[in-house]
């Protein structure tokens, strides 16, 4: 990494990244690969095999399987040693949670433990609260749960009803409400519970024991997907918590619940990223084995799309997550050095990058459902058939783009952290929107095509960025106080968002490995990277345009439109050949190997 100031989250719209100052998935270390092999052993050893009884809820199967990964050390990969755990980095949990993902409905039931979970006891709780659970959750002697979401407050969590009411004698608080969606909800022995003290605007949060007296659940929820994944209603009648159970202080609840959901989209981005890697060795072995008109369905150029395809959407979402996990890990090793303990550097760190979290957490999961909806079509008629794999794969992955804060959420509150910052002087936008501006009015600089392998998307990077500040800045501009209303308007701003930001990420792992390896060496991530911008571009071009088209009009609409032009124009390409480069490797590894 290099020595200049670490970068801010939502400061890639503004600033030049080098591609010496991230971390690429071709930087894993033995000891990383391990941990990764070790995922990925127990997940075909343990949790394959077991789909079909996973998926029946067998009884008491989840948990065993929890222990399992427990007594393996992958239920305390982020808790400290001093309670049991490895204590090892940010990104480290991340590639973990990725090869984890390949489980199906165990992913969903290790990623709730792990995180929502065990981490607001964790970074939140006080020193006798960590000493008397974290240790259980880490070994998977107990199962966690997190119980937010009620029948009335999904998006809008902070408007929850359950109670909770202070005994007259100060000992203890009664908890009355109900919640549902609970993840684990069937055979977790611990909760943390959000409920309102009195008149608070804001929740609180409390550790509850499952066995405590009035705690009910209703039967288990039939779902579209992860099945396998238990998800109860759990009511709440008269609950007696000890006042030494309440987690941080009064009224931290809804603080802790955002924090601790930064933490879940990017390790759902994680998950994702591995199942859609899990897809794609799928399509090319059923692409391989199925012979049509003579030929095996490998050989034709519809199928090499989608393969491709998948490949292409799946490096951009694993470039963009490890950048943003080493990311996190620099800031927290940063406010650590600052004297910060490592709770509160950890939360800090994630906090810092939460737009990066939120952009991970909605591609990530639009990309699943890209390679298993594709998946479904290679395998054709078997694909709809629930004795084939990517059945199931296609139903579980629909939830994940409403896990975690909707996907419409997160695209809305990507680029209002971003707009806030700005307002707070922590990210100068406004400098850089204006000279954007003026750059309407100049006379566009003609620059000839690149010679090196990566010089026109680099310029092309440029451009993207561009996008961004000439239609935020003018929306936020033109539409002031009532921008937050239009969301149309703010879910292209964030779409133009994202793809900038897995555009770059590409880029700047490509040209990296570039320069360590050589352009002969990097062929087929070139066509990765090449075709991806060719698209983006072209995607980039119609959100902003419907952006522009939505609030201004006349010169001021049809000067934006030119500069929207210049700045996503691409150079002479041949997508369908860089397709084929990139399938051809696919279908000759066998597996996805990039």
């Amino acid at each position: 990494m290099s020595d200049k100031q670490p970068i801010k989250g939502g400061e890639f719209i503004i600033r030049k990244t080098e591609p010496n100052d991230i971390f690429t998935p071709e930087e894993w270390t033995e000891e990383h690969k391990m941990i990764a092999s070790m995922c990925e052993d127990f997940i075909h050893q343990e949790i394959i095999p077991h789909l079909d009884r996973i998926d029946s809820l067998e009884e008491g199967l989840m948990p065993s399987l929890l222990k399992k990964a427990g007594d393996l050390g992958l239920l305390g990969l982020s808790v400290p040693e001093e309670y049991g755990g490895m204590g090892v980095d940010f990104k480290t949990t991340l590639l973990a949670t990725e090869y984890l993902g390949l489980g199906f409905s165990f992913s969903v039931a290790y990623g709730a433990h792990t995180g929502i979970g065990t981490l607001p006891l964790l970074y939140y709780g006080n020193t006798d609260q960590k000493n008397k659970y974290v240790s259980k959750l880490a070994s998977g002697e107990w199962a966690a749960a997190y119980c937010l979401t009620e029948p009335s407050s999904g998006s809008d969590a902070n408007s929850g009803k359950t109670k909770a009411d202070l005994s007259e004698d100060g000992t203890h608080y009664t908890i009355n409400g109900q919640k549902m969606w609970i993840t684990n909800g069937g055979f977790a022995n611990l909760f943390t519970v959000f409920a309102k003290i009195e008149d608070d605007e804001n929740l609180t949060a409390f550790l509850v024991e499952a066995d405590s007296v009035g705690i009910s659940l209703n039967p288990e929820e039939k779902k579209m997907g992860i099945k396998g994944s238990s998800t109860r209603q759990v009511f709440f009648n008269n609950v007696k918590v000890p006042v030494e159970n309440m987690l941080s202080e009064r009224g931290n609840g809804f603080k802790i619940a955002l924090n601790i959901l930064n933490i879940g989209r990017i390790k759902l981005g994680a998950a994702v990223m591995g199942g859609a890697k899990g897809g794609i060795d799928e399509s090319v072995k059923y692409a391989l084995e199925r012979e049509q008109f003579g030929r095996s369905i490998s050989k034709y150029g519809a199928i090499r799309y989608k393969l491709a395809e998948q490949v292409i959407q799946t490096y951009a979402v694993e470039s963009a997550t490890y950048r943003a996990g080493q990311n996190i890990d620099d800031a927290i090793k940063g406010l650590m050095e600052g004297g910060m303990d490592k709770a509160q550097a950890t939360l800090k760190g994630i906090e810092l990058f939460a737009p990066e979290c939120a952009v991970i957490k909605v591609a990530g999961s639009e990309c699943l459902d890209y390679v298993v909806d594709e998946a479904v079509q290679i395998y054709g008629g078997m694909g709809y058939s629930a004795e084939s794999s990517v059945e199931r794969a296609y139903r579980d992955s629909r939830i994940n783009r409403i896990f975690e804060g909707t996907n419409e959420i997160n695209r809305m509150l990507t680029v209002d952290m971003v707009l806030r910052r700005a307002m707070k002087g922590e990210l100068d936008l406004m400098g850089p929107a204006m000279k954007v501006a003026g750059d309407l009015m100049s006379i566009p600089e003609i620059k000839e095509p690149s010679t090196t392998a990566l010089g026109n998307e680099e310029h092309m990077l440029e451009g993207f960025k561009k996008v961004i500040l000439m239609v935020a800045g003018s929306a936020v501009q033109k539409l002031m106080q009532t921008l937050a209303k239009e969301q149309e308007v703010l879910m292209n701003i964030a779409d133009v968002a994202i793809w900038t930001y897995l555009a770059e990420s590409v880029y700047l792992r490509v040209q990296k490995k570039i320069d360590k390896q050589g352009e002969a060496a990097c062929e087929h991530d070139i066509a990765i990277a090449k075709t991806y911008f060719y698209d983006t571009a072209d995607k980039i071009a119609k959100a902003a345009k419907d952006a522009i088209s939505s609030f201004a009009e006349g010169d001021e609409a049809r000067m934006m439109l030119m500069g929207l032009k210049r700045f996503t124009k691409t150079q002479e390409f041949n997508p369908k050949a860089a397709r084929q480069t990139i399938a051809q490797k696919l279908i000759a590894d066998k597996k996805y190997n990039f």
